[in-house]
């Protein structure tokens, strides 16, 4: 597969840390991107579309109070423009205003679309890769319903903050001016106090109110994120439900935390008529204020009838946007309270990461090496307490050791899952902490003991060892696997539908395909990481032979439960307690008599028991009882 570019690594968001003005210039690299003059053009022509649909709405007043002012009994209506009366010219300039208006609106919306909802997807695409870079200990921390849930409503609260904030904030409150301006100019500074005080208890109100929603806003969302979680694992774990018949538990798990959301839900819509109901009043007195004090005017002669319609429409007019500001502001805190979460994850520093200039990996032998290396997960308690050992290029080495010994820990230092504490782990003589974690992937390959696939086909998770490979290096490694004929043998082949985590095949088969996987990624090293101990013996048995031939002429590494899969090891080390207790073949570990030698004899006598009760149910299978005479 040709290597995929990493997008460039864009400033992290915090909601906490700025506020709105700093999320807006952090956000403005994505709507401002660089290489795409086409989305800067149309944010251009955006922002110049709504300028023109301000103007249109800031001059319809005027055509409404020339109509009205026309129309009067007082006026004279002989008038004519062109050859036609005034209030029909007036008529049309106020719908054509309109029509503007709305035009440029839409036009608006049409080309800030794409520029929107490149900056959506541009940030959910780093937030996927930064899930991805963070560490194991993170994953094998998260809940993955919560983790999509939270992805869901951050990509959602961006595109809002990204709409509103951009495209009608700003021209809203240059709308704002221009309509004080008029008021303080045709009416008097009288007007335009109470237009002011108005405006100004209305936005207080908004925001008091808004900000108490906000801690609504976010039990709601953690109530949410709980439900959606344990949705998806009680799902993810069907089988085991069933196998406890704890379905009844678990609706009551899921019905609790949809009660949580349900009672955060009712919170919101209630505190919603609160705020709306609170805004109409306060912008509704002032209101009448203005109106009481066009009437007087009217009456006493210094306004004219279309002052008064003028006044109320300007009124109505500001109502619109002042209404659409509070709601801006609501969808805009709300929006980021959605995104809080997503950027906590966009704040988390990966664990591991390449040096600065790190080179890739070269490999020669590869011989790998582990120079006293000392680990722990928790400072309390040590995993590895000072290993060293090597594993020659092209021999097989194996690790094993009772349940807790650190075995499994050894593949994840290899990976540079985790770094060391102390020591050092070299591949060909360079410390893996020196050169890319890319270039050291792509040089391992892993059988793990739990083989989960990607629900696709049987076909894509083959292919997916060495993605871009042709079908006839696929059906080869899926041979070299020995799950070739199998797969032939089903319906739709190698285009067959595996499930979720390949809930549809069994152990062996799932094993053997991550085999085939890993034959075709072709990797100079090795890690069959307790590869076949969930299987039963009889697979067991199939599967090391496959493994025996992908292993051939690898550096690997085998990490193992079940002693009967090491036996051709060129060394066997043997784990304590995070120490090597013993090393050496099998037979000369057998001829120890100690710890490799009693773990083997248990392995043994269980596998003889096995064995035993394996043939008497095949025996009581195959005996069949003589028939009775038939009765006569």
């Amino acid at each position: 597969m040709a290597a995929v570019d990493e997008a460039p690594k864009q400033p992290t968001v915090s909601a906490e840390e700025g506020g709105l003005m700093r999320t807006v210039r952090n956000l403005w690299t994505y709507m401002w991107p660089k290489g795409r003059t086409d989305l800067k053009w149309r944010v251009i022509l955006a922002i110049g579309a709504l300028l023109v649909s301000k103007v249109a709405t800031t001059f319809v007043p005027f055509a409404y109070k020339g109509i009205i002012d026309s129309l009067d009994s007082s006026g004279d209506h002989s008038a004519l423009i062109l050859g036609v009366a005034v209030p029909v010219v007036l008529v049309v300039a106020y719908g054509v205003g309109n029509i503007i208006d709305a035009g440029f609106q839409q036009l608006r919306d049409v080309l800030f679309a794409s520029v929107g909802q490149h900056a959506v997807r541009k940030l959910a695409h780093q937030t996927f890769l930064h899930l991805h870079r963070l560490s194991l200990r993170f994953h094998l921390a998260r809940r993955t319903g919560g983790l999509s849930r939270i992805i869901e409503r951050g990509t959602k609260g961006i595109e809002t903050i990204v709409r509103f904030t951009m495209l009608n904030t700003a021209p809203t409150l240059v709308e704002f001016v221009i309509v004080g301006s008029i008021f303080a100019f045709m009416f008097g500074l009288s007007y335009l106090g109470v237009l002011v005080v108005t405006v100004w208890l209305y936005l207080w109100f908004t925001i008091k109110a808004s900000n108490w929603r906000i801690t609504i806003r976010r039990d709601m969302n953690e109530s949410d994120t709980d439900a959606n979680s344990k949705a998806i694992d009680s799902l993810l774990n069907f089988e085991t439900v069933k196998y406890f018949a704890n379905e009844q538990m678990e609706a009551k798990r899921f019905d609790a935390s949809m009660a949580r959301y349900e009672r955060s839900a009712i919170r919101i819509w209630t505190s919603l008529g609160v705020l709306n109901f609170g805004q109409a009043l306060i912008f509704y007195l002032g209101v009448i204020a203005i109106g009481l004090m066009a009437v007087l005017g009217v009456l006493d002669g210094t306004l004219t009838l279309g002052d008064f319609v003028l006044l109320n429409t300007f009124l109505m007019q500001v109502y619109r946007p002042l209404n659409f500001i509070g709601f801006v502001y609501r969808e805009i805190r709300q929006g980021l309270t959605d995104i809080e979460e997503m950027f906590k994850l966009l704040d988390q520093n990966p664990e591991i990461e390449d040096k600065p200039g790190a080179p890739p990996l070269e490999i020669k032998g590869p011989v790998i090496k582990f120079e006293d290396v000392r680990f722990h997960y928790d400072p309390d308690r040590s995993i590895l307490k000072g290993i060293s050992f090597e594993v020659p290029a092209g021999k097989t080495i194996a690790v094993v050791g009772p349940s807790g010994a650190g075995k499994s820990t050894i593949s994840r230092l290899l990976y540079r899952f985790y770094d060391v504490i102390e020591g050092r782990i070299t591949i060909d003589g360079q410390d893996i902490r020196d050169v890319t974690q890319a270039s050291l992937r792509a040089a391992i390959g892993m059988v793990p003991q739990d083989t989960v696939l990607f629900n696709d086909t049987i076909a894509y998770n083959i292919e997916y060892g060495r993605p871009g490979a042709s079908a006839e290096e696929v059906r080869e490694a899926a041979d070299l696997a020995q799950i070739g004929p199998f797969i032939e043998s089903l319906p739709k082949g190698f285009d067959t539908q595996v499930g979720e985590r390949g809930l549809k095949l069994s152990g062996g088969e799932k094993q053997r395909v991550a085999i085939a996987r890993t034959i075709l990624k072709g990797p100079p090293i090795l890690i069959l990481d307790e590869a076949t101990s969930a299987l039963d013996t009889k697979t067991e048995q199939d599967i090391q032979s496959a493994l025996d031939a992908v292993s051939a002429n690898r550096t690997t590494l085998v990490i193992a439960h079940r002693l009967s899969t090491v036996i051709k090891a060129d060394e066997i080390i043997v784990l304590r307690d995070g120490e090597i207790a013993e090393r050496g073949t099998h037979y000369r570990l057998l001829a120890r008599q100690g710890l490799y030698a009693q773990m083997w004899n248990r392995q043994r006598e269980a596998t003889e028991a096995e064995e035993l009760a394996r043939r008497k149910i095949a025996d009581a299978e195959g005996f069949v009882k003589p028939s009775l005479p038939a009765a006569e």
